[in-house]
């Protein structure tokens, strides 16, 4: 047995070999980073492209023509987005139509909230199968979903618990690539198998996002772990509020204007850039699962779904640097400082502005503003619905101001989205979340629509603009 003596010698030699082997991984730490720097200096030396390059060689930005117009890449009978009419050649704004099946979307709206009934689940048929459904077709077709919506035995624990993510959105991408392992015939691109995939998947993503969700909060945010099973006499949205909910409640006017807001993002053509990726993933040939998580990736994106989370956070900045919410020149002011990039982000966008195709309305943010007055009297949110109510009025003044353009903007659907789940204490991790549970029928249409039609890989073409090279010998290279 070591004496005392002894045994502080080796606490001493181990608390030196510790300190030196800190220092040692300082030192590499230091120099990793110096090198990283190094590499990333190389990397702008060799790889900018000057922007007068697009033009030159006529490249379709954003694969959008110089009008900005989109640049036509395919046909669908799903869905289409209208905001102008070509006028000799020139663009015309109208106030925006948002068309599913041939059906516009306020006719499908009025059509089920006048019988007082959801309307996310008749959605979803629509999209998929291309008609309407009947009553007996709609009961059956919803006690599909509600079979499926529950997670493969072991799911939860496996694929989410074991690896909790402080993102929903990665965590969702990830689940919906493990699910190709639960399948018998997960590369079966037959309709058939098709279609059941897009069901069960369907049905299973509320349930995946709440299940990460829970998780994500007990593991980073030191709250305690709840994670509910879908009730089969539930609405989609209903059993979303459910899941999310420790306590389970909701009110029916949360449930009635969270499935308008699944309604309203369920697709939005097939142009759009998470259903694009969705096709050009699937026009490899690739599976069903891949293609899907390849298009959950780009609606995670601040340009595109995540969008909605940046609108709440330019808007509670906006919130706190204008004292009268009431006076439009204190409003415009600090509108012209986000702009000019004093305020906000840095970004100079103001966030939920503005649309690649509507002009003069988005008919998503009019049919969410025009529900959510309700739910703002009721929450005491009216004030900050006027606030944002004022923002959509005077921004397009302001952009016109300072950027010197005669673009006719209007506010996009992620302008208001925010808001409403604000209203509803949908917490802001869940916003984009909620979007993908809504875009799924959308991309699963689109998915299945270009397995079953097109049987082309989509492949643009790239100018290659580095001037060819000599090899040098390692041994010369300087």
């Amino acid at each position: 047995m070591l004496g005392d003596t002894a045994m502080k010698k080796n606490v001493d030699s181990f608390t030196d070999q510790l300190e030196n082997r800190l220092e040692e991984h300082k030192k590499k730490v230091y120099y990793s980073q110096e090198f990283i720097q190094s590499l990333c200096d190389e990397f702008r030396k060799n790889n900018y492209i000057e922007p007068f390059n697009y033009e030159k060689y006529n490249v379709k930005r954003g694969l959008r023509n110089a009008d900005g117009t989109g640049v036509m890449a395919g046909v669908t009978r799903i869905g289409s987005v209208e905001g102008y009419v070509l006028r000799d050649g020139e663009r015309v704004p109208q106030p925006g139509q948002l068309i599913y099946r041939g059906i516009d979307i306020n006719d499908l709206i009025d059509g089920f909230t006048s019988e007082n009934r959801f309307g996310f689940e008749e959605t979803i048929y629509l999209l998929l199968f291309g008609a309407l459904p009947t009553l007996e077709q709609l009961n059956s077709f919803k006690q599909i979903l509600s079979e499926w919506s529950a997670l493969p035995a072991g799911f939860s624990e496996d694929m989410i618990l074991k690896a909790p993510s402080r993102d929903v959105m990665n965590k969702l991408a990830r689940s919906v690539l493990a699910l190709y392992s639960y399948e018998s015939s997960p590369d079966d691109t037959g309709l058939e198998a098709e279609l059941l995939h897009a069901i069960k998947l369907i049905a299973r993503c509320p349930t995946i996002v709440a299940h990460a969700f829970s998780v994500k909060q007990h593991y980073f945010d030191n709250l305690s772990l709840y994670l509910h099973r879908p009730q089969p006499n539930l609405s989609i949205a209903e059993n979303f509020l459910y899941s999310v909910r420790h306590d389970n409640r909701y009110t029916a006017e949360e449930a009635r204007l969270l499935d308008l807001c699944l309604v309203l993002h369920a697709e939005h053509g097939g142009g759009n850039n998470s259903a694009f990726a969705c096709r050009v993933v699937s026009s490899s040939g690739t599976d069903f699962f891949s293609a899907i998580a390849a298009a959950i990736g780009s609606l995670k994106g601040p340009r595109h779904g995540g969008a909605n989370n940046k609108v709440m956070e330019m808007m509670s900045g906006l919130e706190k640097g204008v004292s009268d919410w009431k006076d439009d020149e204190e409003v415009k002011a600090y509108l012209q400082k986000i702009v000019s990039k004093e305020a906000g982000d840095g970004s100079g966008l103001i966030y939920g502005m503005g649309h690649a195709i509507y002009t003069i309305s988005d008919p998503r943010a009019v049919a969410l503003k025009k529900h959510a007055r309700r739910l703002a009297k009721e929450k005491g949110m009216l004030d900050e619905l006027e606030l944002f109510e004022t923002v959509e009025r005077l921004a397009p003044e302001v952009l016109a101001q300072i950027r010197g353009e005669d673009k006719v903007t209007c506010a996009n659907v992620d302008f208001y989205s925010g808001l409403i789940y604000k209203m509803m204490n949908i917490p802001l991790e869940l916003y984009t979340p909620l979007f993908a549970i809504a875009r799924m029928p959308g991309w699963c249409s689109h998915r299945i629509e270009e397995v079953t039609n097109s049987n082309k890989i989509i492949r643009p073409a790239y100018k290659a603009l580095t001037p060819h090279q000599t090899f040098i010998p390692l041994s010369e290279r300087k």
